[in-house]
């Protein structure tokens, strides 16, 4: 890790990002006519924070392929990301799936507001998320509606979901594992890096490369939540700890142990950066978040 890296923290190299996105959020986030009940809940389940890495990665990769991240239809796709992203918690904290009380050092939606509004107002995130990316007429739009429809829905993170609850039949150990963290959580994150670098302009090495990236990437954020998971305390990481466990859900650290769990993150993390070399010094930063990204505490 070179010098650079070792003063900056994931924070600060999320901050510039976060703040972009929120100016975004607060402009595209509501339709007019939303009945004003739930716009506050929208509002209260988007605007409350967390690492905005998602669409964070939106933005690293369409600069990584020399594009601009403040250009708008970059920008809707870094909020549609969020937005698909905050509905997923939505529901995943609901009684009938994870019943978690609280999300980003807050009372969880439902909790909030009651199970009712928690679904509905996920499903506005949900529509509201293509929504966006459809109401400009850029040719590479529907290129970006599809890799979000995909990594999102029956064959990525539903399907994730699904397995994570034990829903369908999986494999045994690692190999049922991974089936759950790349589509519960690594579809997503590829997908983000992806639609960034589609909106960017990218080429077909590079979008391979930053697929890979993305993969990898995802996998090692997933191994280090499960660390978080048994290791964590509710007031660092935001949400409840130790709820995995009590479930009774696969995680790395119950299949390799809390050690190598670590240690899976952190090579999880270097192959990530190893799969950037087609894009040379451009992909710097997304090189610098993999390192951060596998020492995370929150």
């Amino acid at each position: 890790m070179s010098e650079t890296t070792s003063k900056t923290t994931l924070a600060d190299l999320l901050a510039p990002q976060a703040v972009a996105l929120e100016g975004d959020l607060e402009r595209w986030l509501i339709e007019p006519g939303t009945p004003d009940e739930l716009a506050e809940a929208m509002r209260y389940c988007v605007l409350c924070g967390g690492k905005r890495l998602r669409p964070a990665l939106v933005r690293l990769g369409a600069q990584a392929v020399g594009g601009d991240a403040d250009d708008e239809l970059v920008a809707r796709a870094a909020v549609a990301v969020e937005l698909i992203h905050s509905y997923s918690l939505v529901h995943d904290d609901l009684p009938a799936i994870d019943n978690d009380i609280l999300r980003r050092g807050l009372p969880t939606a439902h909790v909030k507001f009651g199970e009712a509004m928690a679904l509905l107002v996920g499903d506005a995130l949900l529509t509201r998320a293509f929504g966006l990316l459809t109401e400009t007429h850029d040719v590479r739009s529907p290129n970006l509606v599809a890799e979000l429809a995909s990594a999102a829905g029956a064959a990525g993170m539903v399907a994730g979901q699904i397995a994570d609850l034990e829903l369908c039949d999986l494999p045994a150990g690692a190999a049922g594992l991974a089936y759950v963290h790349d589509r519960k959580t690594a579809a997503l994150i590829r997908a983000a890096v992806r639609m960034g670098a589609i909106a960017g302009g990218t080429d077909h090495v590079s979008l391979a490369a930053l697929s890979d990236y993305g993969l990898q990437l995802g996998l090692a954020f997933q191994a280090v939540d499960d660390v978080l998971d048994a290791t964590g305390q509710a007031e660092t990481i935001g949400k409840t700890p130790g709820k995995d466990a009590r479930a009774g859900k696969r995680s790395i650290v119950g299949e390799l142990g809390l050690q190598q769990a670590q240690a899976a993150a952190r090579d999880l993390s270097a192959r990530a950066v190893e799969m950037l070399a087609p894009l040379g010094e451009a992909a710097d930063t997304l090189r610098q978040l993999a390192a951060l990204l596998a020492e995370r505490t929150y």
